[in-house]
């Protein structure tokens, strides 16, 4: 059975909300996360990042003088559960929001329910299917696929590296990253000599990097998360290839860095600015924002956020700004609320949304960054 969390207001911050905040109903916010399975490091610190900002607007008084309580269902890494876990949460609890999907396949099992129910839908994952075609009832924060190969590709071709082996995991994300790299590679300049796939669960890649070693490739771009691609990236180092080894924003976080230990060193990627944040210019509007929610997160749970709870802190932020202009839950109010976005400063970059654009972001918000010495230094 999925583990549920409930987070309500603490103590102090009922003290603070007063007799009228306590006597209002509260807002539930829905939130379906892969807290346990292969994505489990993306989805844990997704939960610690809703729990913070829940608390924090409690605290505040709420929305509307109305306190949120966050129901969480884990969906085990199993896209397969996610849409009986959305049905959950929007016929049984009742949420105002659906927060959610830690991985592409497990966002666009939620869609169809989000969609039939017109109920706002904020996915965490970073498929360009999610928002491509647009989907009325859904948004996304995280950059896309898309995004990140043409991103990789771009400082690829400034290297004068050409041809390129890639070795993609299965995941929903992993697959749609795969696709975006083949149809985007011959107009980039880039050609795919070799093209293989692993697990996100397997703990030994070797076959496939045997293979990639053998076609002789100027560098290897790896597309996946988690738990499988810290194996590829130590895999790479035993087998004693020693390309220009690039990874997607699927595993911007120290997690990826711990698990892979010293074989990621020199490992390129594109992240949004939060893994680089301290080293942004003072001028930079993210510096500020992103600086606070780390200030926050380090003194709650005495780690590093990465750019996944960063995904989750930027969707419940979005949605919590559409309520406040709505000036209510109605889903209709508050999903035109979040369309009409324009401007928000987040951790993934500055969010202008729109009728045709359900995310907001460019391909300027990623910074390009290198791994050295077990940190991520920007390259641009």
């Amino acid at each position: 059975m999925a583990v549920m969390r409930r987070t309500v207001l603490a103590a102090i911050a009922a003290l603070a909300l007063g007799s009228a905040a306590n006597a209002a109903d509260p807002i539930k916010v829905g939130a379906i996360l892969s807290t346990t399975g292969p994505a489990a490091s993306l989805g844990e610190a997704e939960a610690k990042a809703l729990t913070l900002e829940v608390d924090r607007l409690n605290a505040a008084g709420g929305l509307h003088g109305r306190p949120l309580v966050l129901v969480t269902y884990d969906d085990g890494s199993d896209a397969a559960k996610a849409n009986g876990l959305a049905k959950r949460l929007i016929e049984s609890d009742g949420v105002a929001v659906l927060i959610g999907g830690t991985t592409t396949g497990a966002t666009m099992a939620i869609v169809p329910g989000a969609e039939k129910a017109g109920l706002p839908f904020v996915s965490l994952a970073g498929g360009i299917v999610i928002v491509d075609p647009v989907k009325k009832w859904v948004f996304k924060t995280p950059h896309t696929d898309r995004m990140a190969v043409a991103k990789v590709f771009a400082d690829l071709r400034k290297r004068g590296l050409t041809r390129v082996a890639l070795l993609t995991d299965t995941s929903g994300f992993g697959q749609s990253g795969r696709k975006e790299a083949q149809a985007l590679a011959s107009q980039a300049g880039i050609e795919i000599i070799v093209d293989e796939t692993f697990g996100p669960k397997d703990t030994d890649v070797t076959a496939q990097l045997t293979k990639i070693r053998a076609a002789g490739p100027q560098a290897l771009f790896v597309f996946g998360f988690g738990q499988g691609a810290a194996v590829v990236t130590k895999n790479v180092a035993q087998l004693g290839i020693t390309v220009p080894h690039y990874q997607s924003h699927g595993v911007a976080s120290k997690e990826y860095l711990d698990l892979s230990g010293p074989a990621v060193e020199g490992v390129r990627m594109p992240t949004p600015a939060l893994t680089i944040w301290d080293r942004l210019a003072d001028a930079d509007p993210q510096k500020p924002v992103v600086g606070d929610f780390v200030a926050r997160y380090r003194a709650r749970y005495g780690d590093e956020p990465s750019t996944f709870a960063g995904y989750a802190f930027d969707a419940l932020r979005l949605w919590a700004a559409a309520v406040e202009r709505a000036g209510s839950t109605d889903p209709v109010k508050v999903r035109d609320q979040l369309e009409a976005t324009r401007g928000y400063v987040g951790t993934s970059g500055v969010v202008t949304m729109s009728a045709t654009d359900h995310m907001g972001l460019d391909t300027d918000a990623f910074r390009m960054v290198v791994v050295e010495k077990g940190r991520f230094l920007p390259l641009d």
